[in-house]
């Protein structure tokens, strides 16, 4: 079985697919968000897809713990869904894993053109996980008898 090539399916999955989400936006000007699982973007469209293309980034929050999934598909294993994914769980501060993840995608030739989304979803995501500080102490709103 020869494998699709990813133009054809992109064809086929741009305008229906279980991913999409269409919203209007101000004017008649229609905004489409996907809900790709390897996305960086949720944008709709051919470069940041997650189901077109053979290589794919995905960053997720890997629970409470502050660490970060940084998962990319196996290009070789494309018809094995069970062992698609190569998954680094990241622990550090946010600059070495900035660091990382640039050698990961940038440096090794898998997907340079994706390395500026990629760090920006890292940061939101890394910024996500940070607990809030207390706010400031709350005034005591009862009335000063004298």
């Amino acid at each position: 079985m020869a494998s699709v090539p990813g133009d054809l399916i992109w064809q086929i999955v741009k305008k229906n697919n279980s991913f999409l989400v269409k919203q209007f936006g101000n004017s008649t000007a229609k905004v489409q968000f996907s809900k790709e699982p390897n996305n960086l973007f949720n944008v709709n469209s051919f470069k940041y897809s997650g189901l077109a293309n053979k290589k794919t980034v995905s960053i997720q929050s890997g629970g409470k713990n502050m660490s970060v999934v940084v998962a990319t598909t196996k290009t070789k294993k494309q018809r094995k869904p069970a062992s698609l994914y190569h998954k680094s769980v990241m622990k550090k501060e946010f600059s070495k894993m900035a660091k990382a993840l640039t050698n990961q995608v940038t440096n090794n030739y898998y997907w340079p053109d994706l390395t500026k989304a990629a760090l920006a979803r890292l940061s939101t995501v890394h910024r996500s996980l940070k607990v809030a500080k207390s706010g400031a102490k709350k005034r005591n709103r009862q009335t000063v008898r004298k």
